[in-house]
């Protein structure tokens, strides 16, 4: 019997137009000469003009002919007015996560198809995320800064038995793609992993590796939650004063997702008064201002929303949107496509 001989690999069946559309500097930091190269192999790639500006006569001139657009942070709405003067898009390839802030109900309505490289992404966020577990438990940073201080060794059989990695519990909220690549990420480790999310029942918690718990418990009883969950209107304020309460004393709350999502004043009020500590990769705004108390808590370790993609991580998402366009082209549709569904669950 003839053995089966793989699959080729996809190869594109025509080479369809594609243009890039997103901010000036989110196109020259993620596509560099190489990238640029390896989208130009599988499509048409319309380059210059970059798309940060749908109203002007070249950028319709562009969207007159444009089949894909690959987007990209600073991406303008893909409204009714943009897809009129595009009459021949059929698909939107982002080269970041959420689609919220560019795909309209319009490309929806239209039929367009979308994709995302959220899970891309991901992994940076988990990587981080997983660092700070790591060294929250540790308590590397204090300890670091108290030695800097003395300028002396302290004492390895005085520390407390609270210090350390083993045994602890850590609780994810969301198991977002984030939120799952950090459960992956922690296998190795000797440590207890709770999950609070809605949509994921007891079989698939415990196909995770995890024990799914209500939201009060997997605060009341972890020793570092790390928080995943998107922002919606739901979301919003959704690690309140009581689920901060519930906390144990000196638990670490670890904030990836969006700042909005955790009540500010009432965390700014625990980590002050010594209670907790938290890592923070997002505020609410963004950059707080100079005078806020986070900035000068030693509880607290700030960081400039660095955890996602940056650097050599921006590879992982040229390549998924070569790949992308190149699956696209050859009529195997999209392998991180997003719905209308989707798009609005993603952070």
């Amino acid at each position: 019997m003839t053995k089966p001989q793989p699959r080729p690999a996809s190869r594109p069946v025509s080479r369809p137009v594609v243009a890039l559309a997103m901010a000036c500097d989110a196109a020259a930091a993620v596509f560099d000469d190489q990238a640029l190269a390896a989208l130009d192999a599988v499509c048409e790639l319309v380059h210059p003009p970059l798309l940060d500006d749908f109203g002007t006569a070249a950028a319709r001139a562009v969207l007159g002919r444009v089949e894909v657009l690959v987007t990209g942070w600073g991406c303008p709405p893909l409204d009714a007015a943009a897809l009129a003067v595009a009459p021949g898009l059929r698909a939107v390839v982002h080269t970041a996560g959420s689609v919220r802030g560019h795909v309209t109900d319009a490309c929806w309505e239209r039929g367009v198809e979308v994709s995302s490289a959220a899970a891309a992404n991901a992994l940076p966020v988990a990587e981080y995320t997983v660092a700070m577990i790591l060294l929250a438990g540790k308590r590397v940073l204090e300890r670091g800064r108290a030695f800097t201080a003395a300028r002396r060794p302290d004492d390895p059989l005085r520390v407390p038995r609270t210090l350390g990695n083993h045994d602890r519990t850590v609780g994810i909220l969301s198991a977002s793609h984030v939120g799952r690549r950090v459960v992956d990420l922690l296998r190795p480790y000797d440590l207890r992993i709770l999950l609070h999310d809605p949509y994921v029942d007891a079989a698939e918690a415990a196909a995770l590796g995890v024990r799914g718990v209500g939201l009060r418990e997997l605060f009341a009883r972890s020793d570092v939650v790390s928080v995943h969950t998107p922002l919606l209107p739901e979301t919003r304020g959704l690690v309140g004063r009581d689920l901060i309460a519930a906390l144990r004393q000196d638990a670490v709350l670890i904030n990836t997702a969006r700042g909005a999502v955790v009540d500010q004043e009432a965390l700014t009020e625990a980590v002050t008064a010594g209670r907790i500590r938290a890592v923070l990769d997002v505020t609410d705004p963004e950059v707080l201002p100079p005078g806020h108390p986070l900035w000068d808590c030693e509880n607290v370790l700030l960081t400039p929303h660095l955890a996602g993609s940056q650097g050599n991580e921006w590879r992982r998402l040229t390549d998924l949107a070569v790949s992308e366009v190149a699956r696209w082209a050859a009529g195997d549709g999209f392998a991180h496509a997003v719905s209308a569904r989707r798009a609005r669950l993603l952070a």
